[in-house]
């Protein structure tokens, strides 16, 4: 409050000393200051007279600098009066204008009349101005059972460079429950509304300061970062995303959060706080989708009609001051319903701002993909934005599309007008994305069959092909080797078996018998050993293997040796009728023998295995 005081007095000081700038006089102001949202709105109706002699085809508008810093958006219009029919509205120029001899704590803007005013004429017209961060919140921090406590500072009076001869405020809150407001003569409060005045013969630059501290729980939602690409598609759409970077602007939480009491008492427990967000999309949104970070978010309704597709979204988590979230919506629109043609050329008629109700932007970027293969680009927008121009890369571009760059900063609802993107685009142009697919299956296809047709085999007669075919044999061939090495091993294990029959049963016959069996394998098995090592050591192919394979059929006959002596000890004991221990005592250390002998053929056959 100090602070605001003191810009109060050094703006008295600057204003006092101001003359009047002209011979006009406002004779009737009647001004609305809609405290309803966290936007602030004024909504002025000014008739102005023209007491001199010189014709006048401008007037001044002036507002606090201040107050000008947070100023998004200033339209003038004239004044239809009520009963008449509504015609459209055709704003008045407004521009930002720079008198003379006038104090610098003042910002001016000019409004253009649709004719000059002679002496005695007059002209009524409606002045909106919309200001962002213009609520200040007191307490800047509040707990989770906190109310929220706003402060707003203006005038009473109607600040001009005009003389003022009736004029009247009226300061509409969103509840009323007021905490203060300043008390002036004529001052009166009806529920959530204050009067001021009306006031009468004010000179000008009159300036009375009022501020009104005042409760507003209503979502201080504010959008720090917002790109909206907008892609278009002449096979039938625009595709809309929305990235979101989104804070609380309100009065900062503090303290613990507790969900419990926020979920059984939410009006209580976090009053303050907005759970929800509201988008009105085009009539026509289709494939509409939310996520953030995570992913997708299952927490959103959407219902539509014939003037509207109304998307409500919920966070992950309720809001609170400070607090901040990012998230993506998405959704399609039919192409015929905003892309036109007018002498020759395609131009895009689409609004420009985000269709979140109620939204203060901080930094908005519109990014317009247009086809690859545009030319020509314009752009026509309601207001001032920053332009260029970017190129983006997608499936089957070769150049890259253009994409048109548009940037404002400081935007609000009323800045979701239409704009238009102007560009010249071939149907030819269309053609270049089928052409490639076609192409290149074609391509494939043919491909296809002359793979399937052509003899891409290695020559026969070429020493490659020999090699590997002589290789192939010598494959073969050591593979019946290891068969038959393996079938040798198998009539040993049969051997020791036999001799565990022989401890178990006595049956000295049998176990003869399975040795007799044995010798006319392995002789049988020795014969058709002999013709395949004798290929192999004729083929140049085997010269590497070979010794391995010498090496492993040397091992396997001293182990069969070794069998045959263990298999003949034990018969002869059991023949003898020696005891159990002193047959193991005599076969003990052939047995030592045959587990290394054992070992080293499984590991020569891995071994050849391997090669």
């Amino acid at each position: 409050m100090e602070s605001f005081r003191f810009c109060f007095l050094m703006l008295t000081i600057a204003i006092l000393a101001s003359p009047a700038l002209s011979d006009l006089v406002l004779s009737k102001v009647d001004r609305r200051i809609y405290l309803t949202s966290h936007i602030v709105r004024i909504s002025s109706t000014v008739k102005v007279e023209n007491a001199g002699p010189e014709k006048e085809s401008k007037v001044l508008l002036a507002f606090p600098e201040q107050q000008a810093k947070n100023m998004a958006y200033l339209m003038a219009t004239p004044h239809e009066g009520k009963g008449k029919v509504k015609n459209p509205v055709v704003a008045l120029p407004v521009e930002a204008a720079n008198p003379k001899d006038m104090p610098a704590a003042l910002t001016f803007y000019s409004v253009s009349l649709p004719k000059g005013l002679a002496e005695g004429d007059s002209f009524t017209f409606d002045v909106l101005a919309v200001f962002t961060h213009a609520l200040r919140p007191i307490p800047e921090q509040i707990t989770q059972a906190d109310i929220q406590l706003v402060l707003y500072q203006d005038s009473a009076h109607y600040l001009s460079p005009y003389a003022v001869k009736v004029q009247s405020l009226s300061v509409k809150l969103p509840d009323s429950r007021i905490e203060s407001y300043t008390k002036l003569e004529n001052t009166k409060i009806h529920g959530s509304e204050i009067k001021y005045g009306p006031y009468e013969n004010l000179p000008s630059f009159s300036y009375s300061p009022i501020a009104v501290h005042f409760e507003s729980n209503l979502p201080f939602s504010v959008a720090q970062e917002l790109v909206r690409e907008i892609e278009i598609s002449h096979w039938g759409n625009v595709q809309v995303t929305e990235h979101y970077k989104l804070i609380h602007g309100g009065a900062q939480s503090k303290g613990e959060f507790s969900r419990l009491d926020f979920l059984a008492r939410p009006n209580v427990r976090g009053a303050s706080a907005f759970r929800y967000l509201v988008a009105n999309l085009p009539p026509r949104a289709h494939s509409v989708y939310y996520r953030d970070e995570i992913g997708n978010i299952s927490t959103s309704h959407l219902r539509g009609d014939s003037k509207k597709t109304e998307l409500l979204i919920e966070p992950r988590y309720p809001m609170f001051g400070g607090w901040r979230t990012a998230f993506t919506i998405g959704y399609g629109l039919p192409l015929q319903d905003f892309l036109y043609e007018s002498d020759g050329k395609r131009f895009l008629n689409i609004t420009f701002s985000s269709p979140m109700v109620e939204l203060v932007i901080d930094a908005l970027i519109v990014k317009v993909v247009l086809p690859e293969g545009s030319s020509d680009i314009s752009v026509a927008a309601p207001f001032p934005v920053e332009q260029w121009q970017e190129t983006k890369i997608s499936h089957l571009d070769i150049d890259g599309r253009p994409v048109v760059v548009l940037k404002k900063t400081n935007v609000v609802p009323e800045h979701n007008q239409f704009f238009q993107v102007y560009y010249h685009f071939s149907q030819l142009s269309m053609l270049r994305e089928p052409l490639m697919l076609i192409s290149g299956f074609l391509f494939f296809f043919v491909a296809c069959i002359v793979y399937m047709h052509a003899d891409i085999s290695i020559s026969k007669s070429s020493a490659s092909y020999l090699a590997k075919q002589q290789w192939e044999e010598v494959q073969a061939v050591i593979q019946q080797v290891q068969n038959i090495i393996s079938r040798c091993l198998t009539t040993h294990d049969n051997l020791e078996a036999s001799l565990h029959d022989l401890s178990r049963t006595g049956n000295i016959q049998a176990c003869k018998a399975a040795r007799k069996a044995a010798d006319g394998l392995l002789k049988e098995l020795s014969k058709e050993l002999k013709p395949l090592l004798t290929f192999l050591q004729s083929s140049p192919s085997a010269a590497q293997v070979f010794p391995k394979v010498e090496e492993l059929v040397a091992k396997e006959r001293e182990l069969q040796e070794k069998v045959m002596v263990k298999h003949s000890t034990v018969v002869d004991g059991y023949e003898k009728k020696l005891g159990a221990r002193d047959i193991e005592n005599r076969v003990a250390l052939q047995q030592q023998k045959l587990t290394a002998l054992r070992q080293e053929v499984d590991d020569l056959l891995e071994l050849i295995d391997e090669i």
